[in-house]
């Protein structure tokens, strides 16, 4: 059976994502899958720095704005729905990108990843450690909430060893949602894995000058209308960065400087715990966008290197 190629796009939060995928995808004649755990979710705009459609500039983008925020949406939907995508833009020749930084995602794509299958305890183990480095803890708390509330309100979310263990147990034997026992490669796609970075203080910069943006841009605004529209503070989505603070400072838990900085600083330490889920990605191609003057120079070294690896495929 042929594989698809699947040219992979990835980089921790604000490298430049966003702007080089919609470049590439022109010369490519591709169209976009998103691989955002946030951008995913309608209503989310400013906080998950989602592509604008001015931005997209023609270029198709699939898995944006696809549900809404109170919508369960775990690794085997995105996998799902992915799938169905690849296909389709397979079929009308044209070109597979996928672009984002949510490493599960990028996984369920790359491996071998069967969702039905649920054995041993240990490589489960492995997989819920994987996914706390990826989300962080309340993450992790507010899953282990909606399978099991009275272990959440018995364990502290800091006891990540006992919050693991108590999500090991509500999966084990049952169908699972979000992990796989099996990283072997996927048998009907052929990643070509590009992965950007910056030197560590100038995407720290970077990171810190986003969140001003958005702040400024309206994000506590965003926020609110959120909650005015019932979409409640436990939901998983409203537990990704920036809104999680947002509402603390709103229910008087931060002030509103302890908010920003919280955010910046939880936004850093997402972009480190990237790049090292991104460093298992044995086959990646890096690219320092520090060593480029020009993104357009960056781009055709990039754009040299895939098609140098699809004639491979």
């Amino acid at each position: 059976m042929k594989k698809i190629p699947l040219i992979i796009l990835t980089g921790p939060t604000a490298v430049g994502k966003t702007d080089l995928s919609i470049r590439l995808a022109k010369d490519l004649n591709a169209e976009i899958i998103s691989a955002d755990s946030m951008q995913i979710y309608k209503h989310m705009d400013i906080g998950s720095a989602k592509v604008t459609k001015e931005e997209m500039n023609g270029v198709v983008h699939h898995l944006i704005d696809e549900v809404d925020p109170d919508f369960s949406f775990s690794v085997s939907e995105f996998q799902e729905r992915a799938d169905k995508y690849i296909k389709e833009i397979d079929e009308n020749e044209n070109r597979v990108l996928v672009t984002g930084g949510t490493g599960l995602y990028l996984n369920s794509l790359i491996y071998n990843m069967d969702f039905a299958k649920s054995d041993a305890n240990d490589e489960l183990r492995e997989q819920l450690r994987l996914e706390l480095e990826e989300h962080g803890i309340d993450y992790m708390h507010n899953k282990l909430r909606e399978l099991d509330e009275e272990s959440a309100n018995r364990i502290h979310k800091n006891n990540t060893k006992r919050v693991i263990r108590a999500l090991e147990v509500c999966l084990s034997g049952k169908k699972m949602n979000d992990f796989s026992n099996d990283l072997r490669f996927n048998d009907k796609y052929e990643p070509i894995i590009i992965v950007l970075n910056r030197e560590r203080e100038h995407l720290y910069e970077r990171i810190n000058k986003r969140v001003d943006i958005m702040i400024n841009g309206g994000l506590e605004k965003e926020v609110k209308e959120l909650l005015n529209m019932g979409y409640t503070k436990d939901l998983i989505s409203m537990q990704g960065i920036g809104y999680k603070e947002i509402i603390k400072y709103l229910d008087d838990e931060y002030t509103y400087d302890e908010a920003v900085e919280i955010i910046k600083r939880d936004s850093r330490r997402y972009a480190k715990r990237q790049i090292t889920w991104f460093r298992r990605y044995e086959n990646a191609k890096w690219y320092n966008l520090d060593e480029y003057k020009d993104i357009n120079i960056l781009k055709e070294d990039i754009l040299m290197y895939v098609e140098k690896s699809l004639q491979l495929v």
